[in-house]
């Protein structure tokens, strides 16, 4: 399956001439990343983000940094930066995962925000309120620079490392680790009773959630050249909920379904109207109403039909 996703990706490449069509899908395989972290949270933890932005955005920012302060090859530096950035969200897991409902919402949204202050207040550093301009070398792991910075070539690499991630995410569902995170999201005394530490998986998954959303903050900086202090805002946190909500947790790929649907709403009707925000939060509320599952369980509904009127035809 992973395979014959990553050859549609490769066919889109090479018959949609439309830059702006391939740019829409190379933004939302970014999101899509940045919304799989958020939902893996909500599926597995059972905790709502209002910080995730965070790290979406700290990657672009400390390999804007390194390779301005370092020589640390690219090839290097972006492996270092991920796992800068999954150690930091273990480290500071340990401690929000403890808590749970709106004081997890809220230790998440102090994170943020201070992620936020700390790149408008270190402008010698991240540039400020101006951003950072992000000086790439010519050529990254093989490949020319330009490659990533235009539509085409990007949209291919962003989409088979989006294959890959919920290919990972969806095991990791299947897995030990997911099955135990799942029973202690559904009654974390009765796992505790049961002698399962409740504490570490929690703090892995946060991480791990984490690491997702960390890559798709590579693939925007790598894209943009550019990071600014917008992105790591509060309002990029609400947006990927947003995505994650629309598409469900009830299926790992909901959220990357929830970040397609988003963007081509967010682009048909920002050019009808202004106010497209509001009509995607109109959307969210009859989907959430309707679906509480999101797009994704009415999607598995509907092939669960179809898959079952085949079979009593035949």
């Amino acid at each position: 399956m992973a395979l014959a996703a990553m050859a549609l990706g490769w066919v889109a490449s090479k018959t949609v001439a439309s830059a702006l069509v391939m740019t829409l899908l190379a933004q939302s395989c970014f999101y899509a990343l940045f919304a799989l972290g958020v939902g893996l949270l909500i599926r597995q933890n059972g905790m709502v983000s209002f910080g995730h932005a965070a790290f979406f955005g700290l990657p672009g920012y400390l390999i804007g940094i390194g390779l301005k302060q370092t020589d640390i090859p690219i090839e290097l530096l972006i492996p270092l930066v991920v796992l800068a950035v999954t150690t930091f969200a273990f480290l500071v897991g340990l401690v929000f995962v403890r808590v749970h409902g709106i004081a997890f919402g809220m230790l998440t949204l102090a994170i943020g925000q201070a992620v936020y202050e700390a790149s408008t207040r270190l402008r010698g550093l991240t540039g400020g309120h101006d951003g950072l301009t992000i000086k790439f070398p010519r050529e990254l792991f093989g490949l020319p620079l330009k490659t990533f910075q235009q539509p085409h070539g990007m949209f291919l690499i962003a989409w088979c490392v989006l294959v890959i991630v919920v290919t990972l995410v969806i095991w990791l569902a299947h897995s030990r680790l997911g099955r135990l995170t799942e029973a202690i999201r559904e009654n974390e005394e009765r796992a505790g009773f049961l002698g399962y530490r409740t504490l570490w998986p929690r703090a892995v998954i946060f991480a791990i959630s984490a690491a997702t959303t960390a890559a798709g903050g590579v693939l925007f900086a790598l894209y943009n050249a550019y990071i600014s202090p917008e992105t790591v805002y509060w309002t990029s946190s609400g947006s990927a909920l947003i995505m994650a909500v629309l598409g469900g947790s009830v299926a790992p790929w909901g959220p990357v379904l929830g970040s397609m649907v988003y963007f081509f709403l967010k682009e048909a009707l920002g050019d009808v109207t202004t106010h497209w925000l509001g009509i995607i939060g109109i959307s969210l509320i009859v989907v959430t109403v309707s679906f509480p599952q999101g797009l994704s369980g009415l999607a598995m509904r509907l092939l669960g039909l179809g898959a079952r009127r085949r079979h009593a035809d035949s």
